[in-house]
């Protein structure tokens, strides 16, 4: 484990708003070349924004909560129907969890194309299973963090909202930029309609600016 040096940076939380990403781009930029320069380079440490994910519950898309529940059947789904709003979630977030199981099967899957279907439980990259509080989810490739990378969060507001602080990386997604730790809450009925169906009902945390430490 790298030891933190505090006068490299300062990073400052951010709770509460929408993600500025032209002026969170700059910044982790900026940061992140500060600590390559240094006579160690990064060693194992990097100015990352931490932003969160989670498993949108059925139990939450409620015509008296303003969603869309108009009963929608898909294919890979066996007939079953959801209401649109969930299903348009499930879609965003990759799983869902259902009131009634099937076949014991609690969650669905967005397969791409179109196409859903029934699964025990949300994963990541490959069979992955995702951990409440514990999975994150990064960018592939040369400017991402490689699956099973073990990573441990500095900033006290992540500390705070996951009550962790320690995270390995299990998902991956394709709107993920670099420098970007998409943390994962778990199940939770969403915030509310509309674009509030990206963010779960237990939480207001939109992102937080945060140096990790990569064993």
């Amino acid at each position: 484990m790298v030891v933190f040096v505090a006068f490299v940076l300062s990073p400052i939380a951010t709770c509460f708003a929408d993600i500025p990403w032209a002026e969170a781009k700059v910044r982790l930029a900026r940061e992140n070349e500060l600590l390559a320069r240094r006579s160690q380079g990064h060693a194992g440490t990097y100015f990352v924004i931490c932003t969160l994910y989670y498993t949108p519950m059925e139990s939450g898309f409620t015509a008296q909560r303003g969603f869309d529940v108009t009963p929608v059947a898909a294919r890979g789904l066996r007939g079953q129907r959801y209401p649109r709003e969930f299903l348009a979630a499930v879609k965003k977030e990759g799983f869902g969890r259902i009131v009634t199981p099937v076949e014991g099967l609690s969650y669905i899957r967005y397969n791409g194309g179109g196409v859903y279907r029934f699964a025990a439980h949300p994963v990541g990259r490959g069979a992955n299973v995702l951990v409440p509080r514990s999975s994150a989810a990064a960018r592939k490739g040369k400017y991402g963090f490689v699956d099973g990378a073990e990573l441990t969060t500095l900033d006290n507001t992540v500390s705070a909202v996951f009550r962790s602080a320690r995270w390995q990386i299990a998902d991956t997604g394709g709107a993920l930029k670099r420098w970007q730790i998409d943390l994962y809450w778990g199940d939770d009925e969403p915030l509310g309609p509309g674009h509030l169906a990206a963010r779960p009902r237990g939480t207001t945390f939109e992102y937080a600016y945060s140096l990790v430490t990569m064993k």
